[in-house]
């Protein structure tokens, strides 16, 4: 299933999400992640889009990989944070 969402993320940017999920397992097929804020290095948006692919769509679940994929990649957001992209995230699914 396909759904979009925009968020503005508290203290921060316009984060707009494209996402294409499996209903029955609650996972992400693909994600697209756009908007106004900044990444440092400049692959680190298609590395975050390759590694949240088949991650289970719960906060936690997400909320950790995001996390694991900035410390091990070495991602700096400005504008955006890992919470403020979960919560991008889950209401492409609410």
């Amino acid at each position: 299933m396909n759904s979009k969402s925009v968020y503005k993320v508290p203290n921060g940017k316009l984060l707009k999400i494209i996402l294409d999920y499996d209903e029955k397992n609650n996972s992400i097929n693909s994600v697209r992640i756009t908007g106004d804020f900044f990444a440092y290095p400049e692959e680190a948006i298609e590395a975050m889009e390759d590694e949240l692919k088949n991650v289970h769509l719960d906060e936690d679940s997400l909320l950790d990989k995001i996390n694991n994929v900035i410390q091990n990649k070495n991602i700096e957001f400005i504008g955006l944070d890992a919470k403020g992209l979960t919560t991008g995230i889950l209401m492409c699914v609410k």
